[in-house]
This record gives structure tokens, C-alpha cells and sequence, in this order.
């Protein structure tokens, strides 16, 4: 069964192949990705009408490409999934109208698959994919979530974000750094040359003895440090770089280790742009080395969003026998959906 996946809900175009027969996990068959960084750049952030834009301009070219390089053609293809939420409602709607139009001309069917689960589940694709149950930490763009995944369809969230997420922590505090857009990639850069310990930074919700996060409060508080500094901020920059992504990252590794705890189980995923972060990875590894926690990550050109990992949940959940498919070609998109919904 092959199945085309289609990705736009954000800045990036996706599009990808697998096989989602004959195999325990879907085998990926090829991919493609855009990045509109360089078009948003001259911005500072992504501008949604833009991006909706560029995404209608990309989608077929890159799927011409997926065929092309997989040795496929359309009409092999099965089934025509595409990202329904959550994300920006205008260029959701340009993957989702693109895959309808092109399973409507197909005679094929076509399935909306949720944004967060393609990024919970995009570690089987890697040389070390994990196996059921596992606790999840997803810290992707708006997103930073823990949840219990016992098998495909089945998530119980541990504990989420109540207002900025890691990602936002990151690009909004690359901003006041006076970092170029995309700022989360850039301030990791820069802390390689920073001292973490140089400033006492805020780890909001640390001891709060529950599961969610909450990064708001080191936004300002990294606002508050880069004023005192004033003409020091150029000289000192690399340090407060280091010890903001410090804050998030013990955070986040600690938050990790407590949900292993209450959960008992001994495996962790990570998934999301923030999973691509070298300090966490790190960190993480380290502290679950030490607890006999396996850790599972996506491959790193598989973090940011991608087709590749929408393919996959379609063609996992088709396997799982939780989708029925369908051929009728009208749509809508969800941009705010609670991974929870979906828990079969």
C-alpha cells in the first residue's frame, strides 16, 4: 500500500512516499522538503499569507520529484494523506485542497492526519525506532508536551505547555537577542561560545511536582538581563545565550525524568524542531543512560516538519486498523486539535 503524504502547515512544504504494506512499520520511499526561512527572513517570523502563498507553488513540483525519485507513478499510489491541523489555517488548506483535488482525480482516498502525531511517531522511521508503550516529549514549534503512548491512537497527556512553549523560549528570546530569524537554530549556535552559569536565568514550573511547562517567565527574564547589560549585550551575548537554552534544556530533561518516573516505563521519545537541539540530546542521554532509559529520536533531517512523517502516521494508523477510508472529497481543516482527541 503506498501512501503519498502531504505537509504545509507551517513554513516548510513536505511531501513523501512510503509503503505501508508488507512490513511491521511503513518503509519511507522517498521525500521532499521546502523551507521558506530565506522568503520570511526579511520579516523576522513567518508570514502566514506568504507561506500560504509558496506552498501553492511548491506542493506539485516536490511531488513530481517524490515520484520521480521513488520510481513510482500517481496512479500506483494508494492513498493521499495530508496534514489537517493543527497549524496555520491558510496553508493547511493548501495541502489539504491539493490532496483532495488529487485523490478526487486519482479515484483514490484520502486521509487528514493530525500534525503532532506525525512527529510523536516520525522516530520509526529512524535506524532505532522504539516499540510500544513509550512516554513522548514533543517540543515542536507552539508545542511542548509529554504524553504516554501505548500504541498507535492511544495518548494520555502527561503534562503541556500554559503558555509559551520551548521553541517560543527559544525563537522569542534569540529576537531579543537580536538573533536572525529562525533564532532557536541561531541561539544554539551561539551558546557553544557562552557559559551556561553566567546568569541566573529562571526554570519556571520545575519544582511545581506536576507535569506541565510554562517558558513565559524566562522570556522576560532574558528581557530583563539583555537591558541591564545594555551596550555590554554584544560581548556578553554568547553567554546569555548558553544559559537560556540551559533553563529550557534542564527543564525539560527534568520534566522528562519525573514522567518516566510516575509512568514506570523505561523508554522515551522525543520528537519536534527542539529534539534536533545538540544540549538536549545530551543531556537527556546521559541522565537516562543512568536509569536504564532507552531514548529514541527522529533522525535530524526528520525534527522539523516534513512529509515523510505524515505518510507514515496515515499508512501506521491504516495498520492499526483506526482509519476507514474514504473517497469523498470535501474537507476542512483544524487549526487548534488536541492530540488527546485522537486516542482511539
Amino acid at each position: 500500500m503506498l501512501v503519498l503524504g502531504i505537509e504545509s502547515s507551517c513554513d516548510e512544504t513536505g511531501v513523501a512516499l512510503v509503503d505501508a504494506g508488507g512490513s511491521e512499520v511503513p518503509r519511507l520511499l522517498s521525500h521532499a522538503l521546502y523551507s521558506q526561512i530565506q522568503m520570511h527572513q526579511a520579516y523576522g517570523g513567518v508570514v502566514p499569507e506568504l507561506a500560504s502563498r509558496d506552498h501553492i507553488r511548491r506542493v506539485l513540483p516536490l511531488t513530481r520529484q517524490v515520484m520521480e525519485e521513488a520510481g513510482q507513478t500517481l496512479a500506483q499510489v494508494d492513498v493521499v494523506a495530508y496534514t489537517r491541523g493543527p497549524g496555520l489555517a491558510g496553508a493547511l488548506l493548501v495541502g489539504a485542497g491539493v490532496a483532495c483535488a488529487l485523490a478526487a482525480a486519482l479515484g483514490k482516498p484520502v486521509m487528514g492526519v493530525h500534525h503532532l502525531e506525525g512527529h510523536l511517531l516520525s522516530p520509526f522511521l529512524s535506524v532505532d525506532p522504539p516499540v510500544f508503550p513509550f512516554v513522548a516529549l514533543l517540543v515542536s514549534g507552539g508545542h511542548t508536551q509529554l504524553m504516554r503512548v501505548d500504541r498507535v491512537g492511544s495518548y494520555e497527556l502527561l503534562g503541556e505547555t500554559i503558555d509559551d512553549a520551548a521553541g517560543e523560549a527559544f525563537d522569542k528570546s534569540a529576537k531579543l537577542m537580536g538573533l536572525p530569524y529562525p533564532g532557536g537554530p541561531h541561539l544554539a549556535d551561539l551558546a557553544r561560545q557562552g557559559d551556561g552559569a553566567a546568569f541566573k536565568l529562571p526554570r519556571p514550573l520545575l519544582h511545581s511536582g506536576n507535569l506541565d511547562f510554562s517558558f513565559a517567565g524566562l522570556k522576560t527574564a532574558v528581557l530583563t538581563q539583555a537591558k541591564k547589560l545594555g551596550s555590554e549585550l554584544e560581548s556578553r551575548k554568547a553567554d546569555l545565550a548558553a544559559a537560556t537554552q540551559a533553563a529550557i534544556v534542564e527543564v525539560l530533561v527534568k520534566k522528562s525524568l519525573a514522567a518516566m518516573a510516575q509512568t514506570g516505563l523505561k523508554r522515551l521519545v522525543v520528537a519536534g524542531g527542539v529534539g534536533a537541539n545538540a544540549q538536549l540530546r545530551s543531556q537527556l542521554n546521559a541522565a537516562c543512560q543512568q536509569r536504564g532509559i532507552r531514548v529514541h529520536y527522529p533522525e535530524l533531517h526528520l525534527c522539523t516538519d516534513n512529509g515523510a512523517m505524515i505518510a507514515l502516521a496515515a499508512g501506521m494508523r491504516l495498520q492499526a486498523g483506526l482509519e476507514t477510508l474514504q473517497r469523498g472529497y470535501t474537507f476542512d481543516v483544524k487549526p487548534r486539535w488536541n492530540l488527546a482527541e485522537l486516542s482511539a
